[in-house]
């Protein structure tokens, strides 16, 4: 059987309308790098406040709508724009970033061979629409030594994590099973965020 000899592409994505994402997160920006999609980054200076009693992916959605429309704002009707907010729920905690080493231990500790669920709440606002999502992923870990856990605190890998782990990172060996999405663990649900900006014609294939 013969194959057509198609031109290589390096994109699949034509962006239509200018695209701002509000976050600092490398690995968000690096999920929408490789799929082509340009966009410009403007991180949301929004404070981040403990939970107040509310479930995971209402406070996750609050976060990221507060980041959404403080860069909308900023930029005007003219662009789109795409902010996320990530947190990690583990008998029944909400797990942000550690603020430190006694912290991150701690969570990893409770993250030891058990499962937790991972929750990516994004906005997507465009004019006058906002277009919200919440997306679950469930993560199962291996029983982590405590000498594992102070050798991986030792790589510097966990500190702007939610969770205090990289999926991604060296923190891959740790993860015995995952139940949804893997890009959503690493902070944005792409299967979902790419359907909304197609249907909003953000974004839409690349034909030429």
């Amino acid at each position: 059987m013969c194959s057509k000899n198609y031109p290589k592409r390096r994109r699949i994505f034509r962006t239509l309308v200018p695209l701002v994402l509000a976050s600092r997160s490398p690995r968000r920006r690096e999920l929408l790098e490789r799929l082509g999609i340009e966009f410009e980054v403007c991180p949301a200076r929004t404070e981040e406040p403990p939970p107040a009693g509310e479930d995971p992916s209402t406070y996750a959605l609050k976060l990221a709508r507060a980041k959404a429309r403080e860069i909308f704002s900023e930029k005007g009707p003219q662009k789109a724009v795409l902010a996320a907010d990530t947190v990690v729920v583990c008998e029944g905690q909400i797990l942000g970033k550690p603020g430190d080493w006694d912290e991150a231990f701690r969570m990893l500790k409770l993250l030891s061979g058990r499962w937790h669920q991972v929750f990516t709440a994004y906005v997507i606002r465009i004019k006058e629409l906002e277009r919200t999502r919440v997306a679950e992923t469930r993560v199962l870990f291996k029983t982590l030594t405590e000498e594992e856990i102070f050798t991986y605190l030792r790589t510097d890998e966990p500190w702007d994590k939610a969770g205090a782990y990289a999926i991604q990172g060296i923190a891959s060996y740790m993860v015995k099973r995952v139940e949804g999405s893997v890009t959503n663990v690493i902070g944005l649900p792409l299967s979902e965020i790419i359907e909304d900006l197609l249907e909003l014609k953000i974004i839409s294939w690349e034909k030429e």
